[in-house]
């Protein structure tokens, strides 16, 4: 069996990716929140609470968001081993900027 090795930009989106799940697990503290339109109590008309909904519809989104980057990091790496050689096809290189931007969008929403 070919022992395998960890790529160092596969280990980066790895880690980012376990960060970002581990941050959604912790634990919210009341006098936590950031002032502005969610520091307030609103109820929505179902008697739920707004944040509490936004926040429950934003960690949906994050999970669906990070199993699609593993997936696309794993189709990359997949692809990366394939090639023998320095070239790569122009579809490689636009998982590359796929990565990136779901990176980008579960960063966002987690400063959020």
């Amino acid at each position: 069996m070919k022992p395998v090795f960890v790529k160092p930009w596969l280990f980066r989106y790895a880690l980012i990716i376990l960060l970002a799940v581990s941050s959604m697990a912790l634990p919210q503290r009341p006098g936590d929140q950031a002032p502005g339109p969610l520091s307030g109590d609103a109820r929505l008309p179902n008697g739920k609470s707004q944040r509490d909904e936004i926040l429950k519809a934003e960690h949906e989104t994050n999970l669906k968001e990070a199993a699609q980057l593993v997936d696309l990091a794993q189709q990359l790496q997949q692809d990366i081993e394939k090639n023998d050689t320095f070239v790569f096809s122009i579809s490689t290189l636009k998982k590359t900027d796929e990565i990136e931007k779901l990176v980008k969008k579960i960063r966002g929403r987690l400063r959020h």
